[in-house]
């Protein structure tokens, strides 16, 4: 796998990051939002696609790494209506051939920054790090994205399962660069 498109679903905000892994070298290729302003479901849906649609077309990826859904015993509905995006997400990496891998949102916040829990800011402040990027990616929604991406990297090649086992097991030696397009 050399290029990973991470994406962080949301009806409203869409979080994306694209990394290249080549050569175990991570490089930021492009992060960014999508976003719908539309206040009709069916419309919402087709700029995500269209959004997400347009990044695979502009870097096709070998592969594509999303958050699964999550429900809140409060908020069942939250889950259905995330699901639409998840749908259209999958769509767009299915027609154009592209394998999904879904991560829970705690196994890629363990793996990037060594708690389940951790918050917002610690995402960003792990990615800042990791991609050693000169400022925290903002809104989180990219920064979660790029957490997935590198969390689908780290697992697929290293096969670990928490930052803890990453840290204890293996050394790490791969360089980031910050290329933006």
């Amino acid at each position: 796998m050399k290029v990973v498109l991470g994406i962080d679903p949301g009806l409203n905000t869409t979080g994306y990051g694209v990394i290249d892994v080549s050569s175990g070298v991570v490089r930021l290729l492009e992060a960014g939002v999508i976003r719908s302003s539309s206040k009709v479901l069916a419309s919402k849906v087709k700029e995500i696609y269209d959004g997400v649609r347009d990044v695979i077309e502009s870097f096709n990826p070998d592969g594509v790494a999303i958050e699964q859904l999550y429900s809140h015993y409060d908020r069942p509905t939250t889950a259905i209506l995330m699901g639409h995006a998840r749908g259209c997400i999958c769509l767009a990496a299915a027609q154009a051939g592209i394998d999904v891998y879904s991560y829970a949102a705690t196994k890629v916040k363990k793996i990037v920054t060594g708690s389940g829990r951790a918050t917002k800011d610690q995402i960003q402040r792990a990615i800042k790090l990791e991609l050693n990027l000169s400022t925290e990616p903002n809104p989180p929604d990219v920064a979660d994205a790029l957490a997935i991406a590198l969390c689908h990297f780290y697992h697929g090649r290293l096969n670990v399962t928490s930052a803890k086992e990453f840290i204890n097991g293996v050394d790490r030696k791969f360089s980031f660069d910050k290329v933006i397009r």
